[in-house]
């Protein structure tokens, strides 16, 4: 179920028979045809046991089920829009960046402590994240949300990429990060980033920075 952008801001979502498509509650803005909208309860994840998972993590921003015949065009707050196409690896996004994507995408709940230990926990307290993440895996898209459009960073074996934690808006692929501080004595006599935190991603993927440091 492809998204096409309208523009910088909007994307459009096609919506046909017997596949399924959520999306951010108030996110949709108009739509043609016969298109039906439910809250989803779950989430996208399956079952009660998913819906708690959500709710513990504090990762369940509430969503819609679009189902039916027809074209929806979705937006919200004005936040630039980047679509994320996905072909049997895993994006790792913040539910509430996630404006809409595919039902045929699974969706979970990963602890940043597993990716990091300590440090993991405490990039999430400073990005803001908290200690949990959304993941979606499969093949499909996702239509992401983010402050000032979105630059897509190759990372691969040997090039690491560092970015500002503020200015994270996801990662997919298999991608090892880790937060570490930037004061040293570059940043005593003025030749640093002047970032407290650097976020460092490795292995072989690509992560989505924003043009700002400012939080949805």
């Amino acid at each position: 179920m492809p998204f096409t952008m309208l523009t910088s801001r909007m994307v459009e979502a096609q919506v046909l028979p017997g596949q399924t498509l959520f999306s951010q509650r108030g996110a949709m803005l108009a739509y043609r045809g016969d298109v039906r909208f439910t809250p989803s309860i779950t989430g996208g994840q399956r079952g009660v046991r998913g819906m708690i998972g959500r709710r513990i993590a504090d990762e369940d921003t509430p969503l819609m089920t679009v189902e039916g015949q027809g074209t929806v065009m979705f937006g919200h707050g004005g936040h630039h829009v980047q679509v994320i196409d996905l072909a049997g690896d895993t994006l790792y996004v913040e539910s509430d960046r996630l404006l809409a994507f595919d039902g045929s995408l699974r969706q979970g709940t990963m602890f940043l402590g597993s990716q990091g230990g300590v440090m993991g926990m405490v990039r999430g307290q400073v990005t803001g994240q908290g200690l949990f993440t959304t993941t979606l895996e499969g093949h499909g898209s996702a239509a992401v949300m983010a402050h000032g459009g979105v630059l897509e960073l190759p990372i691969g074996p040997g090039r690491p990429v560092h970015v500002d934690p503020q200015a994270y808006v996801a990662h997919r692929g298999d991608v090892r990060n880790k937060l570490s501080t930037a004061i040293g004595w570059r940043e005593m006599v003025g030749r640093g980033s002047g970032e407290a935190f650097q976020l460092e991603l490795s292995g072989t993927g690509m992560v989505y920075v924003q043009a700002s440091e400012e939080k949805l």
